[in-house]
């Protein structure tokens, strides 16, 4: 006779993305940012927008397999639906419904055994697709990042990743370097050490894109980078 509980985690086990059309939703969006937003004439944006494209495209021609954990929030998601709220005022409207759509799944971490004090409160990430799914793959990890308003995020890099983040609401700023406003796009390049403020008066939504070798996206490890002098 048939264990119902285990039959029903085997049935869960084996979900595709065609199983869930609001994550396919939501893989358009992201596909759909990362074609249309411009590069600044900049070559190596260009490639970079490319790649995440081919990669979320292989993604989805692959139905890849969807796993979902228990949900978990952390105290920044506080502000989340007035990130929302401001989200859809702004070019990237169709990527904020799109995440919106799937909130109740998302598992808001820090991703850092040692958290700095008081960005516990002000700082979570909620990975979409890669090698911790939800959406399972090693083609290339799309996710989420909310900041509260006034947030530090301290400077850190990403070995053998390029990264980029799309601001969706709010603004921000990296390396006190310009600022980024929602429909925007911050690149980084591999081992390039970076630093975000965040405006003292609204959070700030940003997704990103993590391409790289699949071994590097796999076992990268989150650091945060130490204070010279």
């Amino acid at each position: 006779m048939l264990d119902t509980e285990d039959t029903g985690r085997d049935i869960l086990a084996h979900r595709r993305l065609s199983d869930y059309p609001d994550w396919g939703y939501l893989l358009r969006e992201f596909y759909e940012v990362y074609r249309f937003l411009p590069s600044g004439g900049s070559d190596r944006i260009r490639a970079h927008q490319r790649a995440v494209r081919e990669a979320i495209g292989r993604v989805k021609k692959s139905n890849a397999e969807i796993r979902f954990d228990a949900p978990a929030q952390k105290p920044v998601t506080a502000h989340l639906k007035r990130a929302f709220d401001e989200g859809k005022q702004e070019r990237t409207v169709p990527l904020v419904r799109a995440v919106e759509s799937v909130q109740d799944h998302l598992i808001w971490q820090y991703g850092y055994e040692k958290v700095p004090r008081g960005l516990d409160r002000t700082y979570a990430y909620a990975e979409i697709c890669g090698p911790n799914g939800p959406v399972l793959t090693t083609e290339v990890i799309l996710g989420l990042v909310l900041f509260a308003p006034g947030c530090t995020y301290p400077a850190h890099a990403h070995s053998g990743i390029s990264e980029s983040y799309i601001c969706l609401s709010g603004a921000v700023s990296e390396n006190h370097q310009g600022v980024y406003a929602p429909g925007s796009m911050i690149f980084n390049p591999p081992e390039h050490t970076h630093r975000i403020t965040v405006s003292k008066l609204e959070p700030a939504l940003l997704a990103y894109a993590w391409i790289g070798p699949q071994e590097r996206l796999a076992n990268q490890k989150m650091v945060f980078s130490r204070k010279k002098g």
